[in-house]
């Protein structure tokens, strides 16, 4: 059990002057620039209210400050007694609520939220007046598509789940929401449908986020992938992440189940496969025939990308393996720099200008690609550190990695080619065989929540399979990914 839960509470004391020690104790008053309390009187009674400066919506505080002045000259007049219901009754907002205890009014405060203490009470009123600050719904860089709608989540988790309701307005979309962090508190919010999401798939997620116990999870979504799915060094993704609603409502709809982070624009899909993290939402843009030559055309490049590198250099330390029709292949030319080494140059070349375009200004990014095609590029082949056949290839590879939408799989398949690099510059032939066989049979053992990764392929589902190869026509998908579990196998009824 963590430490959270081993805590004793503190009850609210009908005394309002111990409540304000404790209180300005823990929050700091006079330290803390951002905490706020304000005191008044209302009908004879000290009342207090603690709120978090930025992180409130300040009109709102006003309008109900307001309406409790207001309350006072009202309520003498007709000699209200019952102060703590008159001011629940008149407070001008929807989400109003008790609190019993100093630690969730605290938390709720530190969330956004403000409390009202009255003297003679033990109970908080908390009233829901939060405003983080943030940016607008943006479509995101990773995810653009040509036909579609342009939103995308945001790091506030409130707005995130509105986006997600908004395209999905059943009954049964459950948002539920807890808190992870012994210090940050982060809200973390589990979305699936009720009726159609595996509840033990709901169930083993709850446990696994209540089990964590950490100071914070600064690092938001991330922090929460490491401790649901426990991936240790394996460098392929076990989730997928994604800030389209759109993706995510789909994905809801076929029974997955969603993790959303407050702080964080990504949600968390699971449980999900290999072939879910190469579509992309571009392909149920277009007509069927189209998104079926986009993800064939996404599938080639990444296994071009995987293996053109190790399969190319494999030919040009073994030529005798290649055709005469095909002799072709190969540097034309040498110099004093083994082919070997220049591949590996040039990896980590591009791998570094990627992590620069990541830290470089939006106005020097031009600049930057400039440097790079003309000075690494050009003069470098000038100068003789690199054949061409090594920049062609080195490109064609970083090209199709650049294609899979999952960045998270494009940076696991860059690790795996440079594993076949060396295998095949180490071992030829046989390195090359062997090395690819253990990449599959690595994907092949990979489980994610008990579910295999290579799912429709190893165990092969050839109805699954001819839907991850070609897309199809939404009308014929009448099922649900088995994979899944869901409740209600059935996507749409049949006439």
């Amino acid at each position: 059990m963590s430490q959270a839960h081993e805590k004793t509470e503190t009850p609210i004391s009908r005394k309002i002057v111990e409540n304000e020690a404790e209180i300005k104790k823990r929050l700091g008053f006079g330290t803390s620039f951002d905490v706020g309390i304000r005191t008044f009187t209302i009908l004879d009674k000290h009342v207090q209210m603690y709120f978090v400066n930025g992180l409130c919506d300040i009109q709102f505080i006003i309008e109900l400050l307001k309406e409790l002045m207001d309350l006072d000259a009202r309520g003498r007049k007709t000699e209200t007694t019952n102060v703590k219901m008159a001011i629940r009754n008149h407070l001008p907002h929807v989400q109003v609520e008790y609190s019993d205890t100093l630690e969730d009014s605290i938390t709720k405060m530190l969330s956004g939220l403000v409390f009202i203490v009255i003297e003679g009470e033990d109970q908080a009123i908390v009233i829901d007046v939060r405003s983080y600050p943030g940016r607008g719904p943006e479509e995101p860089d990773t995810e653009r598509v040509v036909r579609g709608s342009r939103d995308g989540y945001t790091e506030n988790i409130i707005l995130n789940t509105a986006l997600t309701r908004r395209r999905i307005r059943d009954e049964s979309l459950r948002n539920e929401i807890m808190q992870v962090g012994e210090r940050s508190k982060t809200d973390v919010c589990i979305s699936y449908i009720d009726g159609i999401a595996d509840p033990k798939m709901v169930e083993i997620l709850k446990k696994e986020l209540e089990a964590i116990n950490i100071d914070g999870i600064s690092m938001a979504d991330k922090i929460v992938e490491e401790y649901l799915v426990k991936q240790g060094y394996n460098p392929f993704p076990l989730v997928r992440y994604t800030e389209r609603p759109d993706v995510a409502a789909n994905h809801l709809l076929e029974g997955h189940v969603l993790i959303m982070v407050d702080t964080s624009p990504s949600v968390i899909i699971t449980p999900t496969t290999f072939f879910h993290h190469v579509q992309h939402a571009e392909e149920y843009r277009q007509a069927p025939m189209i998104g079926t030559f986009l993800r064939w055309t996404r599938f080639i490049g990444i296994m071009f990308s995987l293996l053109i590198l190790p399969f190319w250099l494999l030919l040009v330390m073994q030529p005798t393996l290649l055709p005469a029709a095909l002799d072709f292949i190969g540097p034309n030319e040498t110099n004093n720099i083994p082919v070997f080494l220049q591949i590996i140059f040039a990896e980590l070349g591009i791998e570094l200008l990627r992590m620069a375009a990541i830290h470089t200004p939006s106005p020097l990014a031009t600049a930057l690609g400039l440097v790079a095609a003309l000075l690494i590029g050009e003069i470098a082949i000038q100068v003789g550190y690199f054949t061409p056949e090594v920049i062609l290839y080195v490109a064609i590879g970083a090209i199709g990695m650049f294609a899979t939408p999952s960045y998270e799989l494009g940076v696991a398949l860059r690790a795996t080619r440079m594993f076949l690099i060396l295998a095949v510059a180490i071992f030829k032939a046989p390195g090359f065989i062997i090395g690819t066989t253990l990449f599959i049979l690595v994907l092949a053992a990979i489980r994610t929540f008990a579910k295999p990764y290579l799912w429709p392929f190893l165990p092969f589902d050839p109805a699954a399979m001819w839907h991850i190869l070609v897309r199809s026509t939404v009308p014929s998908v009448r099922f649900r990914p088995r994979i899944v579990h869901p409740q209600d196998p059935i996507k749409q009824k049949s006439e």
